[in-house]
Order: structure tokens, then C-alpha cells, then sequence
């Protein structure tokens, strides 16, 4: 059974299109990735999923219901995480964990000391002012509250946001062990190395989805290959390659070059060696690209047919 299915979901606020025709089939259990820059779209389509707007076109239904006629119904089945963990800053977690358990109508004290356990929330923790933790447990509270009533479904739109990278490992794991409790998740994010964690990873580019797969597949889905240069001045290398091709980019002061299976990686390495004349001797090496550079590829495409 599919938990999402969108047909041509779009969302306008007066001319500006956020969310745009928007094709997506989640099935239940995965752990789905929206991956995009800031501005993409991905908080408005979560905000979509979970009856917060009203589509401006298309149709969509969540656990098998209809988004516009039965939101009633899907909010009750579903979790949801903002940016900003969604918790009352004043009050100790204690206080928002029963306040959420009164609103979902359904998690008794059981299921609330039970959630606290699976999220190493300790006595101390609980009787703490939100405001007063550190990020991470922050982070770990408000998951506690959008799980409490044991949604089907869950949203984290940007979950890890500004949390260190041992918080961040230690989400993800919480993350797999929803999943594997069978809970769908659909979840936000920018970074590269959460994207490759999840089931499948959809790439979103200004309200659009400009590709749909498995990480490894849409990595293997560009037929890239990448010369990795490394020189200096490393911004002057950058931009002189950068106007040779145009989808080369930066990861950190080396330069990635992209390239199709009809180029012979022995004619693309003379070439660059031709542009940075003058400019010492290079390191280079050829690579497998990484997902980011399957995003930049995907990002340039989308850009291109979009037009000027």
C-alpha cells in the first residue's frame, strides 16, 4: 500500500508558484528523502501532506484519504516535526509531552514514559525547561511529541537543523527504528549525507521534483564520470573550468568536473591541463561521483529547461 499518492500537487501564494505539479507515490514503511536547497518547496509540500494548506491545483490522498476531504482524519494518523521542534520553549518537556498527549487523545501515561524510554529522555530531561536543553534533546523531545500518539505517518521537515554531527547520528538511528517499527517517514533535508540514508531520495528544485529514485540510483541515473582537480590559486582553477563546464562545482578548494560517457576521460584531463596553463601543475584524478554531484548535474539540467 502506497502512505502517499499526489497527482499534479501544486500550491500558489498569488503569482509565486512554492509547490508545482508535484508527482510523488511514497510507499508505507519507507523512509522517503525530499532533498533541495532552502526555498525549494519542501516545508510547503510537508504543509500540504498534512492538511496545513489547501492545494491551489491537483489531488493527493495520505493513508488511502483524500487530502481535501478527509484532513480530519489523516491529522489524526499522522506526526509532524517542524524546524523548530515544535515545542513550547517555556515549558519543561514533562509539560508539552502531556499537553500533545491531551491533544492527540489517546497516549495514556504508558505511552508517554514508553516514548521517553525508546528516546533516552531521563527524569531529568523531562522536568527541564525546553529552552533550557541542549539542541539535541531539544530535537528528541519534539520527535517524543509527534510520536506519542503512534502515527502510521511521520513528517520531519529539516529535523537535524543546527544540531552537531554526533545528535545527528544519533537521530538517524531513531529514525530507522520508526521505520522498522513499520511507521512511513517522509522527511526534509539539504544535507548530502542524510539523503543517502533514506529508501528513496526525491530532488526538488523550485517546487518541482526533477528526479525520483534510490541514492545509489540517481547517482547511477546521470552516467557521470568526474575529474577531480586540485590546484591553486584554487579559485581561479574553479573559474576557469567553471566556464569550460559549466556544471563543474567546488567541494572545498578542489574543483569537481562532470562529464558523460561520450567524453573519453583522456581528452577531458588534456583539456583541463590546457585551460590551467600557467597556473603550476595540478593534481588530478577521475572518481565516481558522489550524490551531490548527481544533484548539481540534476539542478543544472532543471535550470536549463526552465529557461531564462
Amino acid at each position: 500500500m502506497s502512505a502517499i499518492v499526489t497527482r499534479g500537487l501544486t500550491r500558489r501564494f498569488g503569482a509565486f508558484t512554492a509547490v508545482d505539479g508535484v508527482a510523488l507515490e511514497v510507499a508505507a514503511g519507507e523512509v522517503f528523502g525530499l532533498l533541495g536547497p532552502n526555498g525549494a518547496g519542501k516545508t510547503t509540500l510537508i504543509r500540504l501532506l498534512c492538511g496545513l494548506y489547501a492545494p491551489s491545483a491537483g489531488s493527493a490522498t495520505v493513508l488511502g484519504l483524500d487530502l481535501v476531504r478527509e484532513r480530519e482524519r489523516i491529522r489524526r494518523q499522522i506526526g509532524y516535526m517542524s524546524q523548530r521542534f515544535s515545542l513550547y520553549q517555556e515549558l519543561t518537556v514533562e509539560e508539552n509531552l502531556t499537553f500533545y498527549a491531551s491533544v492527540y487523545g489517546g497516549a495514556d501515561a504508558a505511552r508517554v514514559q514508553s516514548v521517553c524510554d525508546q528516546l533516552a529522555l531521563d527524569a531529568k530531561a523531562r522536568a527541564t525547561a525546553v529552552a533550557g536543553l541542549p539542541t539535541g534533546l531539544r530535537q528528541r523531545a519534539a520527535l517524543a511529541a509527534a510520536v506519542l500518539h503512534d502515527p502510521r505517518l511521520v513528517f520531519l521537515d529539516e529535523p537535524t537543523s543546527g544540531v552537531d554531527p554526533r545528535a545527528r547520528r544519533n537521530f538517524w538511528s531513531l529514525i530507522g527504528e520508526l521505520a522498522k517499527a513499520g511507521t512511513t517517514v517522509l522527511v526534509t533535508t539539504h544535507a548530502m549525507v542524510e539523503a543517502e540514508l533514506c529508501d528513496r531520495v526525491a530532488l526538488m528544485i523550485a517546487g518541482r521534483l526533477v528526479a525520483v529514485d534510490t541514492p545509489a540510483g540517481l547517482v547511477a541515473g546521470t552516467g557521470l564520470r568526474i575529474l577531480e582537480v586540485d590546484a591553486e590559486p584554487w579559485q581561479s582553477v574553479y573559474r576557469r573550468l567553471k566556464l569550460r563546464w559549466p556544471q563543474a562545482a567546488l567541494h572545498g578548494r578542489r574543483t569537481h568536473v562532470p562529464f558523460g560517457g561520450g567524453e573519453e576521460p583522456s581528452s577531458v584531463e588534456r583539456e583541463a591541463l590546457a585551460l590551467l596553463a600557467g597556473m603550476g601543475t595540478p593534481h588530478m584524478r577521475f572518481m565516481a561521483p558522489s550524490l551531490e554531484d548527481a544533484f548539481i548535474w540534476h539542478a543544472a539540467g532543471a535550470a536549463s529547461a526552465a529557461g531564462p
